[in-house]
């Protein structure tokens, strides 16, 4: 995929990434600026950029925590030592590290959760150069600006040279800095979030400045450094602790829950089991399954969501299930949680957080059993259109597929799970790191 990132004269940044490669995103980092910038990446390290000039760069899939930025009123030596005046990188040309306040910031995380490219912009150390972020590719269309005069319009207590800082960088304190993960908008985050709606202006601003396209998305990136200049950069929390997940079934039937990780456990109708997951744990899936006979030894089978015979699962389980899906600790220490009927349909289900710091609720009730497709019918279930079909317009094998008619059978019944490989703008929901859960059979 290819990325283009420009700095100019009018007050803001374009970031548009164009795929171009199968193996690596290439980034075409842009100067239309009236004067000189130097342009930074981690990683690939930065260059000089005079007006009107180009540096494309690849960064490979998988990719985490990178950051572009432009830095300003530089000077460099023949070894490449120097000093910048704003988003200055320990004095070298080629940045090894992110750059100090006041700098603008794109940061992008490639094929994470989901085969998802997750792509912000952030005020949250300040402000030194107007940007776009954008995507081009057919199956993706987002645009994040942050264009104000916020240096013209900066608080004093925030003014620095060339800039607009951010407050945790100023003051360093809890309330700006939320160390502990804890904290919520100040008037200082006020005056960024109202000139760019779309950018972070606080750590846990996530709800409305994280955007997410597929995989293999194509994007330009244009920076844009007016005479005014201001900064924006993201702090991550870190948080070491595991999450819980509390996992209930209320059916009138006993279920058998399944957890990858976690193993299983038979639950009688009321009983809970509850489960712990590590920060960093990816393609976590918790589900039901249903008439399941087991010997002494643990091994047996159940007509839906069977793992291999297994009481204590080691792999995913079979179609028909309904899933609960989850990473963890992932691009800024978010969680990213999503409920599927993708493998179809077993039980009804409820996803939900239960940590204060998020009020997230995913549910799939609907008699989807009932109303099956006889093409989907099997014993127990509602089987999903790539188990049955295996062809390319339901499993989305090429990575470009849309809804079909029997995807929209399920999302019409269950609007925020996912029904298709695709069906991510609907259906993918995040909650900060750290926060405990709670999935209910039959609720």
């Amino acid at each position: 995929m290819t990325y283009f990132i420009s700095l100019f004269n009018a007050s803001f940044l374009f970031l548009t990434l164009y795929l171009t490669l199968a193996d690596a995103a290439t980034f075409d980092i842009r100067n239309n600026c009236p004067y000189t910038v130097w342009a930074a990446a981690v990683p690939g390290g930065g260059r000089r950029l005079d007006r009107g000039q180009n540096w494309p760069l690849n960064v490979n899939p998988g990719t985490k925590a990178a950051r572009i930025w432009a830095r300003t009123n530089c000077q460099f030596d023949g070894a490449g030592r120097g000093r910048c005046q704003t988003g200055d990188c320990g004095g070298l040309l080629q940045c090894q590290a992110y750059g100090s306040p006041p700098n603008t910031l794109a940061e992008f995380a490639l094929n994470q959760f989901q085969n998802l490219d997750f792509i912000d912009i952030s005020n949250i150390d300040g402000f030194n150069v107007p940007m776009e972020f954008s995507s081009v590719s057919g199956g993706c269309n987002r645009v994040i600006r942050c264009t104000a005069d916020i240096v013209g319009q900066c608080p004093n207590e925030l003014r620095v040279p060339g800039g607009c800082n951010g407050p945790c960088p100023v003051f360093k304190t809890e309330e700006h800095c939320c160390n502990s993960g804890k904290c919520g908008p100040t008037k200082f985050s006020r005056f960024f979030k109202e000139r760019c709606p779309d950018a972070y202006s606080y750590p846990k601003d996530d709800a409305t400045s994280v955007f997410t396209c597929p995989g293999g998305t194509n994007y330009k990136f244009i920076k844009a450094l007016p005479i005014s200049s201001a900064l924006l950069i993201i702090i991550s929390i870190t948080l070491t602790h595991a999450a819980k997940f509390d996992i209930t079934n209320n059916c009138p039937d006993t279920v058998w829950a399944a957890a990858v990780p976690g193993g299983g456990k038979q639950l009688d109708k009321g009983q809970t089991w509850t489960i712990t997951a590590e920060p960093g744990t990816k393609g976590g899936r918790i589900w039901a399954r249903t008439k399941c006979q087991f010997d002494a030894s643990g091994k047996g089978k159940c007509e839906t969501g069977d793992c291999n015979g297994l009481l204590e699962c080691q792999g995913y389980g079979a179609a028909p299930n309904t899933l609960a899906e989850y990473a963890l600790k992932q691009f800024n220490d978010m969680d990213f949680i999503d409920m599927s009927n993708i493998d179809g349909f077993n039980v009804p289900m409820e996803f939900s957080s239960v940590s204060p710091s998020c009020n997230r609720v995913i549910k799939c009730t609907a008699n989807i059993l009932g109303e099956c497709p006889n093409e989907l019918k099997v014993p127990g279930g509602c089987n999903g259109p790539c188990p049955v079909f295996k062809t390319d317009e339901y499993c989305c094998n090429s990575g470009n597929c849309g809804p079909t008619g029997f995807s929209k059978f399920f999302k019409d019944r269950c609007p925020d799970v996912y029904s298709y490989p695709k069906d991510d703008a609907t259906s993918t929901f995040t909650c900060p790191s750290g926060t405990d859960y709670k999935v209910v059979f039959c609720p």
